[in-house]
């Protein structure tokens, strides 16, 4: 074989060396600012704003630095397509053994019988399931979203609210409480094939086994979403409803893990399954996992479910269970505040991670765009939220939705709940009101309690 010589005056060019593991993914952050000094430059100041201002989103979290590890590590790159055992593409090996890892860990986590790790989100899972059992116009039950309840479980503008048909069941007008006994008599009426129960904003404990024996009496299947309490869950800080639910699905993002959804069963995991020909059948569990794939997403994200492993071991550990203990106690505290200074508090506090103000009652023309906005300009987090029966529209909203994830992680305790609610009510005091979502705040008081927001969080820095 004839080998070519370089030219002549020609420069040998050596080829790079491999790199071991460790250097390839050391320095990450210095590799993107070479890269991309704008997105870096972005990123940077992400990082400012999450570090010295509040967090009191309750549909929020922080993951730890091993999750954003490895979130960005090589695994990336690969592709592949069905589950552990039977791919669809070679090179499966490593990949494997991770996704059985935070399946494994999921199980051990819930006290489930079967975890589904590859949902893209929490409605990613709900889709998942929802599209594995029912049939194009078959009938859902669910919380109204205005009453509490999310999006994906049947809204007129999602996915399910399209293709199916959804009733909405409502919380009591003078409590806003889950009243079981009403549920139980419009599942009656309404005789759905899927029950779905749990909340993106209810304050209270949610009784799964009295959702479980509505469904049984209807002959509905009973789905589960507790993405707003699955760290909870885990910990014990809430009813579990595993076990009750014939499905349980959360994203992972909100308990403090990476980005994504996960789909759990208990013993009705091995359930029998007819399908729509009325002829063969397959348990509950595999009908879900097919219908993940191919059914209805393709690739999963096997960096997110690598970060899934890395947060499901987290979850197992002592802080981990301390940290959903303390977001429940910060948030009983915050709550207990708000009363004391005169606010409307739905329910009248809380027994989980946040809480719902009626803004509208504490002063007159106050908006809960309002509260949003003038508290941001101050360095503290919230959301607007519509209320049960609320009087102003979507955009606009009565409420305001408080929690206490992130602060809790950051070491905070009663002290600074007490603090926070009074800086909130400052602001909301201060604030002029010329319009539904016009206002305006003294420029030197924003400044001061801006100050006053990055001393503290100067104390309690991220984790």
């Amino acid at each position: 074989m004839l080998v070519e010589k370089p030219a002549a005056g020609a420069v040998e060019r050596s080829s790079p060396k491999a790199l071991n593991s460790e250097q390839y993914h050391r320095n990450l952050s210095s590799v993107l600012e070479s890269a991309d000094r704008e997105v870096y430059r972005l990123l940077t100041k992400e990082y400012d704003r999450q570090q010295n201002t509040l967090q009191l989103i309750a549909a929020e979290n922080q993951c730890s630095r091993a999750v954003l590890a490895a979130l960005g590590s090589v695994v990336q790159n690969k592709t592949t397509e069905g589950f552990a055992g039977a791919r669809f593409h070679g090179g499966c090996e490593v990949v494997d053994c991770l996704e059985t890892l935070a399946v494994s860990r999921a199980r051990e986590v819930f006290k489930a019988k079967y975890a589904n790790v590859q949902p893209h989100s929490g409605t990613g899972a709900n889709q998942i399931v929802i599209t594995a059992i029912l049939e194009k116009g078959d009938r859902i039950f669910s919380q109204a979203m205005d009453q509490g309840g999310h999006v994906s479980h049947g809204a007129p503008v999602s996915f399910a609210g399209k293709f199916f048909e959804v009733e909405h069941y409502c919380v009591r007008p003078d409590t806003f409480l889950l009243d079981y006994d009403a549920i139980r008599e419009q599942a009656l009426r309404f005789r759905p094939k899927l029950l779905i129960c749990g909340a993106s904003a209810y304050a209270r404990t949610i009784d799964f086994a009295r959702f479980r024996a509505i469904a049984d009496e209807v002959g509905a299947y009973l789905m589960a979403d507790i993405s707003h309490i699955s760290g909870l869950v885990a910990a014990g800080a809430h009813p579990s409803p595993v076990d009750h639910a014939h499905f349980t699905t959360t994203s992972t993002y909100k308990p403090g893990g990476p980005r994504g959804g996960l789909i759990l069963m208990g013993r009705d995991s091995d359930t029998p399954f007819r399908m729509a020909d009325g002829g063969r059948t397959m348990p509950l569990w595999e009908r879900i996992e097919k219908n993940t794939f191919p059914g209805f997403q393709g690739t999963p994200c096997l960096n997110n479910i690598t970060a899934k492993a890395v947060f499901f071991r987290e979850m197992l550990s002592t802080e981990y269970r301390d940290w959903q203990f303390g977001i429940v106690e910060n948030a009983k505290t915050l709550a207990e505040q708000f009363l004391r200074m005169g606010y409307d508090v739905l329910t009248g506090g809380t027994d989980n991670h946040m809480f719902l103000v009626n803004v509208a009652n504490f002063r007159k023309g106050m908006t809960g765009f309002i509260a949003q906005h003038c508290l941001e300009d101050c360095g503290i987090i919230i959301n607007q939220n519509r209320l049960p029966y609320d009087t102003h529209s979507a955009r606009i909203t009565s409420g305001m939705r408080l929690g206490t994830p992130i602060v809790t992680k950051n070491g905070m305790g009663h002290p600074e709940m007490h603090t926070v609610a009074q800086w909130v009510n400052d602001v909301l005091t201060r604030v002029e009101i010329q319009g539904d979502r016009q206002y305006h705040v003294d420029p030197a008081f924003q400044s001061g309690m801006k100050e006053r927001v990055q001393e503290l969080c100067a104390k309690f820095p991220m984790r």
